[in-house]
C-alpha cells in the first residue's frame, strides 16, 4: 500500500536524531540513581490544591445576623491545611459534624468571594441560617466558637457561571439564605474574577429580618452598575420594596431585554412556585438553572409515593463486608438512618445529584422521589441508588463505599 504524502517535507530533514535516539535514552537511563523518584508532576500538585477531600479550618471570626451568623474560617496549619483551595463564585463545602453521636455531612456554601481564598491571608465566609426543621444548623449555631477547629471538605457543586452556557445578563431568584452564592459571584464581579452582570430578585418575609441587606446592597453599588439588588417582601408592604411573590411578570419587569438566564436558590418551597412561573417565560432549558436544595424532605407528600404499612424498617449497611443492621423510619431517607447511628456514610449535596452517596442496592424495596433521582439510566437498571433521597418501602440491605482519605 502506497501513502499519499508530500516527500519534499522530509527532503532537509537529518535522520540521525532518529537513529540515535535508542542509545541517547539507553545512556540516560543508565546515568539515572535507581531510587524511587520523590518528585510529583506539577499537574498533581494543582489537582491536590483544587479538590482536596478534607481540609483542615479554624473559625477565625463570628457575626451575628439575627437567626443567622457568619463563621470566618482559615487554615488550620497545625492540622496540615497551609491554605485554602480555590473555587468558583457560589460553590458549597460541605462540613462533617458529630451532633451528639450522629455523623453528619451538611453542605453550605461559601459566602465570600474566590479572592479571598487567595494569598497568605487565604479565608471562606459561611453564613448559615437557622432552618425548619431544625437540625444541624441548630448545632452550628449553638455549639461553633471562635476558635473552634473544623473538618470540611474541598470546593463543591456545579452552580456557577459558565459562559459557554449562560447568558451574558443573569437574573438571580433568592430567598431567605439562598442569598449566599449569588452574594459570592457579586464579590466575584467587584473583584473582576467574573465576567456577567446580574439583577437579583431577593425575596424576605419583611424588611426587617433581609439577611445580608447592608452588605449585599455595598456590594452593588461598588459594581458600577454590574449588580443590581431588588427586594421583595412577601408578608409586609413597605415603599421602596416589591410585595408579594417572585412572579413571572415581576422577573419580566426587572430582566433586560433579549437574553438572559435565570439562576435560583432557596427553600423548596420556593423551587415548587419557581418552576411554574419562569415555566411562562419562554426561555431556553439551558437558560434556568436551580441550586441543589439539600435534605429532600416531606416525602410523605408526594403524589407517587406509597405509604408502607409499617413505619419502621430494618436497614442492613455492608462497609468492606463488615455489616450493621440499623433502624429506619419509614419516610425518613437511608442516609438519614445511617448517621443516627453514627455511621459515616458519604455524602456532600444530600440532593441526589453530586453521587458522593452512591451505594450498591443488595435488597429491598425503595422510593425514590424523581425531581431528586440524580442516578444515570445504568445505575437504576443495576441496582445503585443515592440513600440521601431513597426511602424505604421494606426491610433493605445496601453496601455503602465510604471516602477514601
Amino acid at each position: 500500500m502506497k501513502y499519499d504524502y508530500d516527500k519534499n517535507a522530509l527532503k532537509g530533514l537529518s535522520i540521525g536524531p532518529f537513529l540515535n535516539q535508542v542509545k541517547t535514552r539507553n545512556k540516560m537511563i543508565e546515568a539515572a540513581p535507581d531510587d524511587m523518584p520523590q518528585s510529583v508532576f506539577n499537574v498533581n500538585r494543582l489537582a491536590a490544591a483544587l479538590h482536596p477531600a478534607r481540609q483542615f479550618v479554624k473559625i477565625a471570626s463570628v457575626t451575628g445576623h439575627g437567626d443567622a451568623k457568619s463563621f470566618v474560617l482559615v487554615p488550620d496549619r497545625e492540622k496540615g491545611t497551609e491554605k485554602l483551595a480555590y473555587f468558583r463564585a457560589s460553590q458549597y463545602v460541605s462540613v462533617e459534624l458529630n451532633i451528639d453521636g450522629a455523623l453528619v455531612n451538611k453542605p453550605y456554601t461559601i459566602r465570600s468571594g474566590p479572592k479571598d481564598a487567595l494569598g497568605t491571608d487565604s479565608s471562606y465566609t459561611l453564613t448559615i441560617k437557622l432552618t425548619d426543621p431544625a437540625y444541624a444548623s441548630k448545632y452550628i449555631l449553638d455549639n461553633w466558637k471562635e476558635g473552634d477547629s473544623l473538618s470540611i471538605s474541598g470546593p463543591l457543586g456545579d452552580f456557577y457561571y459558565q459562559a459557554l452556557r449562560d447568558a451574558k445578563h443573569v437574573v438571580a431568584l433568592a430567598g431567605g439564605s439562598g442569598i449566599t452564592p449569588f452574594f459570592s459571584m457579586a464579590c466575584a464581579i467587584v473583584d473582576g474574577i467574573e465576567d456577567f452582570d446580574m439583577t437579583i430578585l431577593y425575596g424576605s418575609r419583611s424588611s426587617e429580618n433581609i439577611l445580608l441587606k447592608e452588605e449585599i446592597e455595598a456590594l452593588a453599588a461598588e459594581s458600577k452598575g454590574r449588580v443590581k439588588v431588588v427586594h421583595i417582601l412577601s408578608h409586609q408592604e413597605k415603599e421602596g420594596f416589591e410585595h408579594g411573590l417572585i412572579t413571572a411578570e415581576l422577573i419580566k419587569k426587572y430582566a433586560p431585554e433579549g437574553d438572559y438566564s435565570v439562576f435560583m436558590c432557596g427553600p423548596k418551597a420556593m423551587y415548587d412556585f419557581e418552576d411554574g412561573e419562569t415555566a411562562k417565560l419562554g426561555l431556553p432549558k439551558r437558560r434556568v438553572r436551580k441550586e441543589m436544595s439539600g435534605d429532600y424532605l416531606g416525602v410523605e407528600k408526594d403524589a407517587g409515593y406509597p405509604k408502607p404499612e409499617e413505619q419502621e424498617f430494618r436497614l442492613t449497611v455492608d462497609i468492606r463486608g463488615e455489616k450493621q443492621t440499623v433502624p429506619c423510619k419509614a419516610g425518613e431517607s437511608l442516609l438519614w438512618a445511617m448517621e443516627r447511628a453514627g455511621i459515616a456514610a458519604p455524602s456532600h449535596c444530600r440532593s441526589g445529584e453530586c453521587g458522593w452517596c452512591h451505594s450498591r442496592l443488595v435488597s429491598g424495596k425503595y422510593y425514590c422521589p424523581k425531581e431528586a433521582d440524580g442516578r444515570r439510566m445504568a445505575d437504576e437498571k443495576f441496582g445503585w441508588i443515592h440513600p440521601c433521597c431513597t426511602f424505604p418501602l421494606s426491610d433493605m440491605e445496601i453496601c455503602v463505599y465510604p471516602i477514601v482519605r
